[in-house]
């Protein structure tokens, strides 16, 4: 791809980062915020080695979808109608944005690997690749989630509400608070067909290869989970793309 694909999506990825560090408050909350997660999550249910995947996976998820209200503050500024107007390519644009929010996501939750070894893991610059690499390809999938519900909307109130009733249940029937094999009947079909459960199960699989809890494997763990990433940002693209959107913006 040329250049005018690649610098409109570093001009807005760096945007996003620029804006961010300026933000005194969002910085605070960019550190605190995992670290309650952990000592809520994590310590409050006991088993730190078992909810320390699910914590970390509803870390990066809670960032990156409510990174997505940021879009929603773009319109009201104004910047939003700029850049439809601009000769950049709209898959770039997107691109742009959903890898900006993405990243800051992304290293929210990297602040959480510290606690390894807390929750008994071993830490190793392999076990760390592995984990930076699948928490990305989340960050990812979920940024490009939350653009597709902020695109359609203009209030971030309304935004917050419709994310809360579509993030909790995901989290809930994703294996992070109990196993596929713990559950039963329609749990287990309702557990393999969120694709949050092979987010979580490619987390779980990294740290502890022998799991025998009826998780994905990791292989199909991963694949899903980029799968999903590519194909809401491809259809983000497309709803960034249609005639009536355009008109609205």
């Amino acid at each position: 791809m040329s250049s005018s694909f690649w610098l409109p999506v570093y001009t807005l990825w760096r945007r996003d980062l620029i804006r961010f560090w300026r933000e005194r408050t969002r910085v605070l909350g960019f550190l605190g915020t995992p670290v309650i997660f952990w000592l809520i999550v994590g310590s409050g249910f006991g088993d730190m080695a078992y909810f320390f995947p699910g914590t970390l996976t509803l870390s990066v998820m809670f960032s990156a979808l409510f990174s997505m209200m940021s879009l929603i503050e773009d319109r009201r500024e104004g910047f939003l109608l700029s850049m439809m107007v601009s000769p950049a390519p709209r898959a770039s644009m997107v691109l742009g944005k959903v890898l900006g929010s993405s990243t800051l996501a992304w290293m929210q939750a990297l602040v959480l690997l510290a606690f390894l070894p807390l929750a008994g893991f071993s830490v190793t610059p392999l076990l760390l690749a592995q984990l930076a690499g699948t928490l990305f390809l989340i960050a990812f999938a979920f940024t490009s989630l939350g653009f597709l519900f902020a695109w359609k909307m203009d209030s971030t109130q309304g935004f917050h509400a419709i994310m809360n009733l579509v993030l909790f249940p995901l989290w809930m029937v994703s294996g992070s608070l109990f196993t596929m094999a713990q559950a039963h009947g329609p749990m287990q079909w309702l557990m393999r067909a969120n694709p949050l459960t092979y987010s979580v199960a490619a987390i779980r699989r990294i740290l502890n290869p022998a799991l025998t809890d009826g998780s994905p494997e990791l292989r199909l763990s991963i694949l899903v989970t980029l799968v999903c990433g590519v194909a809401l940002w491809l259809l983000s693209t497309l709803v960034a793309g249609s005639k009536t959107t355009r008109s609205q913006a």
